[in-house]
């Protein structure tokens, strides 16, 4: 079934009709998607990041979860298949795909289910419009970077921190310095749903609010960005991430349009058009977190940033709403964290998404892929 998810949009697949060995799936999956040609002409792939993504929905293993939910990143030009991170933008389709395939019965008017993230071993609480039980993909839901309207998606993550280190803050600090282009940047190196390295826009010379082209233009700035990124993943435990799509990167300003922080998210050879999902529950942590770069650039102290409301749940829970612009408008992110010995906890993070299903059908592999 292929799938919009969020701003993404990419093939869903029933696990069960993928090959069990991960070098034959991920073999069956390049070509699926025509990597690596680039513009992903001989496949299923847009030629761009946000085109070239690949979920796998199968019965959770887990007795915590309805669903599981692999993710596969496929690079258009390096024809890697990386299942390191996860995707949120992808995860609002698994709802829809399981109730479609009848892997979880449908309620009326709303269906709930828990996915289990397989990359990360989080856990996502997910809510569905299924008036009469059934799927509907039709709605008054707006999000920006997606033409129209559609049915919401409720999507709540818990268990994101240290999604893949292990831990939120993987080298201890809130903030410390890379050395590119002949100066010391500072960076914040931060997982939370999403590893990701952050740097403020104006020390590497931009105001943060550019348009993606220009910043994939500026060669010697995306040079710049890639040696920080690799930098940023020796020191958070990942090793070599030249060929891997993890730590991301986000180029952080002060918000203009009475949003919290603005982000430019590389994912990471390209700038998001929009704003991943995960990577924005990252960010919108990473301003509840004093000391950070992001901290820092929001303006405010966490009780009265820009753009954002702050309450209490019923067990003391502080809820904080905000907003991240990005080049398409806004993602907003509901935050819940604890305070605990003077450390902040992320406790979950929530968003609204659409959906659509574009089509469902036989998408045709190669021969000489399943011969090895």
């Amino acid at each position: 079934m292929l799938m919009r998810g969020g701003t993404s949009r990419g093939p869903f697949f029933a696990a069960q009709d993928l090959p069990g060995d991960p070098a034959q799936r991920d073999a069956v999956l390049t070509a699926v998607m025509g990597s690596p040609t680039g513009r992903q002409i001989d496949g299923l792939g847009g030629g761009t990041t946000v085109t070239s993504k690949v979920a796998v929905v199968g019965p959770s293993s887990h007795p915590d979860a309805d669903v599981d939910y692999l993710f596969a990143q496929i690079d258009p030009v390096w024809g890697t298949v990386d299942t390191t991170p996860t995707c949120g933008n992808m995860l609002v389709g698994v709802g829809p795909f399981a109730i479609e395939h009848g892997l979880i019965p449908a309620g009326d008017p709303t269906t709930s289910l828990v996915v289990r993230n397989v990359n990360t071993g989080s856990f996502i609480d997910v809510v569905c419009c299924t008036p009469g039980g059934e799927m509907t993909y039709d709605g008054d839901c707006e999000i920006d970077g997606v033409d129209g309207a559609a049915a919401p998606i409720e999507l709540r993550f818990r268990g994101i921190e240290g999604s893949v280190t292990g831990s939120m803050l993987p080298t201890g600090f809130a903030s410390e310095k890379i050395r590119a282009g002949g100066a010391d940047v500072e960076v914040t190196l931060i997982d939370v749903a999403m590893p990701m390295v952050m740097v403020r826009a104006a020390d590497l010379g931009k105001s943060g609010h550019e348009a993606p082209a220009d910043l994939e233009a500026d060669a010697g700035f995306m040079a710049a960005m890639e040696a920080i990124r690799r930098e940023a993943g020796q020191r958070m435990g990942l090793g070599d991430v030249s060929r891997s799509v993890v730590p991301k990167f986000g180029l952080l300003s002060a918000a203009r349009h009475g949003g919290t922080i603005a982000s430019r998210y590389f994912t990471p050879t390209q700038c998001h058009l929009a704003h991943a999902v995960s990577g924005g529950i990252c960010v919108a942590a990473a301003v509840a977190v004093p000391g950070t770069v992001a901290a820092a650039l929001s303006g405010s102290s966490a009780e009265d940033a820009a753009g954002r409301e702050v309450g209490n749940a019923a067990d003391g829970t502080e809820l904080i709403d905000l907003q991240i612009e990005h080049p398409s408008g806004s993602l907003a992110v509901a935050l819940a964290i604890e305070h605990a010995r003077g450390d902040v906890r992320i406790v979950s993070g929530g968003v609204t998404r659409t959906a659509r299903k574009i089509m469902s059908g036989t998408v045709h592999v190669p021969a000489e892929v399943w011969s090895g």
